[in-house]
């Protein structure tokens, strides 16, 4: 097929070549088959142990020497049969072995692509690439790929994605990051200790199936609830940990990129123009050290958190280069609710407050764990006032500000005059937001060069 080009000529559009994932992938999806039999054994172990028992020796064998051939051959075809291809405009997922499945991811659409390792994929020298897309509600994935080819189609894609011509996408490479922040491992794994998530899941694990010993005198209840009590401890101290370790944020032209991981390395990028909300986070025993941990609401991403702790003047110059020309209000900016509040919510109102920028509508709320989302007023959706009639009778109204992200940031307890004037001023402001924000471009100083 071919396209006239400027001056006249004839351009002839390249072929588009198909290209197939790692050899190591059919090791990874042969287990497709193996997990279908557990979930089976799972779901009725006792009809399990039954056959169990009557299964001889020879047949045993018979049933592994035709299990694991079979096993080998799904996992062969399923991998002969999916293939990725880029092409000017997009990139094509064709895959399927009895029902064909055919995904074309539009370039300019690509909102994030990252990159990782679980630990068995480290040893194997092969990543996964995740694709956000805006619009899809789950990540497309091409899993797995060469380390370092997986690396150089990222770079790629998101050449592409930017402008540059597909002739000059390979040359352009990997866009430079400049380190911006580490965490070390030491703080991390204080700033764990100092959570009271991380003492109060294990407290529980600790109280209640004893308790509920005493009461039930039943192993099954004790283990049905002690076991989950333990994980949630696990994950809130030794899984963030893994998860967390060796936190590092660089700058780059196509974003921030976030590089973490003990176990399983991940290679993840905030998009610029699409982070929607930023929370800064002070937990009660951070305070002393001056500690924050920086949370986000990305449009379309799974992306959560930007840091995980860090001093204060650390994080506020990371969280300006999320929000350009955004500065973190101090606590002395806060507007807090009116007095006759405590009749509403006593005590806890005292750790409400609200400041409006010229850049940001930024809400507090929290007396133990405090926490401040900043959200650009560009990023507004809609804006709402709420009322209830306690609150109507004591003159207080909620204002809530809705994001891209599907996410609400709520100053709670204004007076009721204050609710109706921040309404229709926010509404003012988030029009002119949109009007002069710059556009969402990948790589943007690069594409225009």
């Amino acid at each position: 097929m071919t396209a006239p080009g400027v001056d006249g000529a004839v351009r002839r559009k390249p072929p588009v070549i198909e290209r197939r994932l790692h050899p190591v992938t059919p090791l990874r999806r042969a287990w497709a088959p193996v997990a279908v039999v557990i979930g089976w054994a799972v779901h009725d172990p006792d009809q399990t142990q039954r056959q169990l028992t009557r299964l001889t020796t020879t047949t045993l064998l018979l049933v592994i020497a035709v299990a694991v051939p079979a096993a080998a051959l799904y996992g062969f075809l399923t991998w002969w049969f999916t293939h990725f291809a880029v092409t000017e405009s997009e990139l094509r997922i064709r895959t399927g072995l009895v029902f064909r499945r055919s995904a074309h991811i539009r370039l300019e659409r690509i909102q994030a692509i990252d990159v990782s390792q679980p630990l068995l994929a480290r040893v194997a020298g092969v990543a996964k690439l995740k694709l956000d897309v805006v619009g899809a509600d789950k990540k497309d994935e091409l899993a797995f790929l060469g380390a370092q080819e997986a690396r150089a189609l990222r770079a790629e894609l998101l050449a592409r994605a930017a402008g540059f011509a597909p002739e000059t996408a390979h040359e352009v490479g990997e866009a430079p990051a400049r380190e911006l922040l580490r965490t070390p491992p030491r703080e991390l794994a204080l700033s764990l200790v100092l959570t009271g998530a991380t003492w109060g899941t294990l407290a529980a694990a600790l109280v209640v199936p004893p308790v509920l010993w005493l009461a039930t005198h039943s192993v099954w209840t004790v283990l049905a609830t002690a076991l989950p009590l333990l994980g949630a401890a696990g994950a809130s101290s030794v899984g963030r940990f893994v998860a967390e370790y060796d936190w590092t944020v660089a700058d780059s032209p196509d974003g921030l990129r976030i590089d973490r991981g003990l176990l399983d390395r991940v290679h993840e990028t905030v998009p610029p123009g699409r982070v929607q909300t930023v929370r800064v986070v002070r937990p009660l025993l951070w305070r002393r050290r001056g500690w924050v941990r920086v949370e986000l609401d990305v449009a379309g991403s799974s992306n959560s958190v930007l840091v995980p702790v860090a001093p204060r003047e650390v994080a506020e110059a990371v969280i300006a280069r999320v929000l350009p020309g955004v500065t973190v209000p101090p606590d002395s900016a806060l507007s807090r609710p009116p007095r006759r509040a405590r009749w509403c919510v006593p005590v806890w109102w005292r750790g409400y407050g609200l400041v409006v920028t010229d850049s940001v509508f930024a809400a507090h709320q929290g007396l133990l764990r405090r926490s401040l989302a900043l959200v650009p007023h560009a990023k507004v959706q809609s804006v709402r006032l709420a009322q209830g009639p306690w609150k109507r009778a004591l003159g207080l109204a909620d204002v809530h500000v809705d994001t891209g992200a599907d996410k609400t940031v709520t100053a709670r307890l204004r007076g009721t005059e204050e609710a109706a004037a921040l309404l229709g001023a926010q509404a003012e402001r988030s029009r002119t937001g949109r009007r002069d924000a710059r556009p969402d471009r990948w790589m943007t100083e690069g594409a225009d060069r």
